[in-house]
């Protein structure tokens, strides 16, 4: 009898890896209560601050002083620099990018002075990350070269070291193009995050040491590439692999392990192990059991719990000792077959989290500045804003890069999981060096395969062939090198679906309404930004100049620099909310278009459980600013359609599903469904109604649907049919809510029969707000006699920093409503009617 496989057992036996660190025998260790001493790390210096930059130049850059040099920070880049020196406007605005683009195809010089570092030994030069290729020179001696922007280079030093020393690095220009008559393709010929190089979004190829530099000591046996990962989370059972590295053959010792809580509080453990080894490695794999596990888990589905590792190796010898560590979560993922499967061709979709098979409500990642800004406080915005949407997994896709140990860490922290692709997209991997592409993947798991928010590699974005020898390899190492996720050669593959029909097809937005996959890996629609964030990078004489000028800075800044009709296509999708005669009611239809094509979507699919198992937006963020498929723009600005995906993906929801967006005077049966994700509903009474307004904002129609205890995930609690004289008004207005042990729990509107009358949306009759400040809340209350639609909040002034729990929310007449902000200055509140 045969047995079914997945197409992951098929693609494994292809990539044939060696065995995994976790797949050797494990030896067992007893934790005992307490914490111990460490010795401290080897002595390490960094190099990071003010560097000198030159443009150009011979070899007498590695000997003389530079008379024409500029201050450049680093980490950064080169067009940061030259920014801050006032030698190139704003990339940012206008059609500056042109002139930051010349700069990404010159050679640029660094050199940065040090006194000798104290206190080390057998001193190592490291370099975290330099974009994209570089040589370099230490006290005029050639150190080497080396290529691709994830890690390294690395150089043994210690030979060279004076009490003044002089580090040169030459950066060499971006690759240039195979095809000159394709400008854009130069990043095929090296390892980047290459939506900066003119595809789309921003045509500045990336340039600069865009990491930390620092010279550390080495100790006399060195703790390598340390590996911890849970085994059995509900027991707790945990292995650590390590592998140990001496300066010389035959040496003992003890290696010294404590585990602690992180982010909570608890009890810490120790443990110690005996180490002799007669060559000069030795590979380690110990597996102990945490008492009282304390679980990592994602964003509406428990806490996540952090503990933190430190160990040490200890000579015997007395040499100098090594010291790591790291934060880790106790976490398990296994990917389990969808209904019916498995399927030969279909990867296993349904995602189980700690033995827990779970839905997974998600969007795709955007590199965050074409000009390498990467520092912690703007992840932490737009990670906050992402948990605050209550998304789960973010697809770091392969227009990207491996991200970086502060977007890691705060994932970790709040409760996002990442699918991390390769830097590879459309087959690129055949062509790009497979030396380069090697050394950043094996550099990478290495870096990243500790954190619990990493729950998924991939090969790369929309590789229509990824069959080759180069993708087989990516597979095969990250078995081997990690083994405890799965692998996907590409995105979409093995059955999952990117759909554009809506945007690039043409097609109108009710397509989406029948959009559906096991996973949905991206789809999306294009939206300008809030119009305080448009003006930001408008030069001031095309500030409010409406209909944008043909050629000018407004066009320029969207998708595809109106290459492919950007304009003309945006446009198509406005004039189904409002007549395009402004700028704002261009970014107000756009805006509406992107919350009507992508809201449905997304309920659709979490409906659809188990045969749906996830979905993921295109997009959550931006590389540089103007139109694009962000839900959150480049400032850090949410967009309305980013609080309307937020009502959606709601851990308890109730949704209405639409099979078409606008059906005057027809009869139709909308289906209602209640989604409780973390079982909230368990040992309690709860009430679904859905109410349908007219044109006067009057009712013409309640339904109430009413359970107790547990759903299972998904219901449809019944269905909701409104007569042909009911639809039969412009718009029509839906909003469906859940009452727990009769509170009010979760409230979402929607919008149809919009067309017809366009701009019916915004012509309804008036209510009033009004506003008041309690501590860190805003309290809006609706004191006319008709329902306030789609309140939201005046705050242009401070949107880039301004983080609200909710916005764009229906209040009835004479309802409030307590918002907790993180700034309460706004300077007002709005809704479609009240001015």
């Amino acid at each position: 009898m045969s047995i079914l496989k997945s197409l992951d057992d098929i693609e494994r036996a292809i990539y044939n890896p060696a065995p995994s660190p976790m797949d050797s025998t494990p030896v067992p260790v007893t934790l005992k209560e307490g914490a111990v001493e460490h010795a401290l790390a080897p002595a390490s210096i960094l190099l990071d601050g003010t560097w000198d930059m030159a443009e150009g130049g011979n070899a007498d850059r590695i000997y003389g002083e530079w008379e024409d040099c500029i201050p450049a920070q680093v980490p950064g880049s080169v067009h940061l620099a030259l920014m801050d020196a006032g030698r190139i406007p704003d990339p940012t605005v206008g059609l500056n990018d042109a002139i930051a683009r010349e700069q990404s195809f010159k050679t640029w010089w660094f050199k940065r002075k040090f006194p000798r570092p104290k206190g080390m030994v057998n001193e190592k030069l490291i370099f975290e990350g330099v974009c994209e290729s570089c040589t370099v020179w230490l006290n005029g001696q050639l150190l080497g070269a080396h290529k691709g922007m994830f890690g390294g280079p690395e150089f043994n030093i210690s030979r060279l070291l004076k009490d003044d020393n002089v580090l040169v690095v030459r950066i060499n220009p971006v690759p240039p193009p195979a095809n000159p008559a394709d400008w854009t393709s130069g990043w095929r010929n090296t390892v980047v995050f290459n939506c900066v190089y003119g595809w789309h979004y921003a045509r500045i190829p990336a340039l600069g040491i865009w990491r930390s530099v620092r010279i550390e000591g080495s100790p006399s046996v060195a703790i390598k590439n340390p590996f911890i990962a849970a085994r059995d989370a509900k027991e707790g059972v945990v292995d650590l692999c390590v592998k140990l590295e001496g300066d010389c053959r035959g040496w003992s010792g003890v290696l010294i392990g404590t585990i602690e809580p992180d982010n909570f509080l608890g009890k810490t453990y120790h443990f110690t192990y005996p180490v002799n080894c007669s060559t000069s490695v030795q590979d380690i794999h110990l597996r102990f059991i945490i008492p009282e596990p304390r679980l990592w888990w994602p964003v509406d589905l428990g806490e996540q719990n952090l503990y933190r590792l430190r160990i040490s190796f200890l000579p015997e010898s007395g040499g100098v000792p090594d010291y790591k560590e790291m934060v880790f979560g106790i976490r398990t993922i296994e990917m389990h077959p969808l209904p019916g499967g498995p399927y030969e061709d279909k990867y296993n979709w349904t995602f189980v989290i700690n033995g827990k098979a779970v839905f997974l409500k998600g969007a795709n990642w955007c590199t965050l500045d074409a000009l390498m800004r990467f520092d912690r406080a703007r992840y932490d915005r737009f990670l906050t804003l992402a948990r605050n949407q209550h998304i789960q997994l973010l697809r770091a896709w392969g227009g990207g890069m491996p991200e970086t140990e502060e977007f890691y860490d705060l994932c970790n922290r709040k409760g996002i999981m990442v699918y991390q692709e390769w830097p590879t997209a459309w087959d690129s991997q055949k062509v790009q060096p497979a030396d380069v592409l090697r050394d950043t993947i094996v550099r990478n798991i290495f870096r990243l395969r500790n954190h619990p928010s990493l729950i998924m590699w991939g090969g790369g974005n929309e590789s229509p062939h990824p069959t080759d020898a180069v993708m087989d390899m990516i597979g095969r190492l990250c078995y081997e090198l990690d083994g405890t996720r799965p692998f996907h050669r590409s995105d979409p593959w093995g059955g999952n679906l990117h759909n554009y029909d809506v945007y690039w097809g043409w097609q109108p937005l009710e397509r989406n309404l029948s959009l559906t996959s096991c996973f949905i890996g991206e789809f999306g629609l294009a939206s300008a930004p809030n119009y305080e964030s448009v003006q930001r990078y408008l030069p001031e004489y095309e500030k409010d100049v409406w209909p944008a000028p043909e050629g000018g800075s407004f066009e320029h800044h969207t998708p595809v620099f109106n290459t492919r009709e950007d304009m003309k296509r945006l446009s198509h999708y406005v004039g189904d909310f409002v007549a395009n005669d402004s700028m704002e009611n261009f970014i107000l239809g756009t805006q509406m278009a992107q919350a009507t094509g992508i809201r449905h979507t997304l309920e659709l699919a979490r409906i659809r459980w188990p045969e749906a198992t996830g979905v993921c937006y295109y997009k959550l963020t931006d590389v540089y600013p103007g139109c694009s498929w962000s839900s959150i723009d480049w400032y850090g600005v949410p967009k309305l359609g980013y609080y309307i995906f937020q009502d959606s993906y709601q851990p308890l929801h109730a949704c209405v599903i639409f099979s078409k967006l606008n059906f005057v005077g027809e009869e139709v049966s909308l289906r209602v469904y209640l989604l409780d994700d973390s079982d909230e509903l368990a040992e309690k009474s709860w009430k679904v109604i859905v109410r349908a307004y007219d044109s006067r904002l009057d009712e013409v129609k309640r339904g109430e649907y009413s359970g107790n205890g547990s759903i299972n995930r998904v219901a449809n609690v019944g269905s909701f049919t409104l007569s042909e004289e009911q639809t039969r008004t412009t718009p029509l207005l839906v909003v469906a809510e859940v009452e727990v042990n009769g509170e009010l729990r979760d409230r979402t509107f929607y919008w149809a029969n919009y067309q017809e009358e366009r701009g019916c949306l915004f012509n309804l009759p008036k209510t009033q707000l009004s506003m008041v400040i309690e501590g860190n809340n805003i309290v809006v209350k609706n004191t006319g006699n008709k329902p306030a639609v789609a309140v939201h909040f005046d705050c242009s002034a401070i949107s880039e920093v301004l983080i609200v729990e909710d916005n764009f929310f229906w209040l009835d007449p004479g309802e409030e409503k307590s918002i907790a902000a993180n700034r309460t200055d706004v300077a007002g509140v709005k809704a479609w009617n009240v001015g």
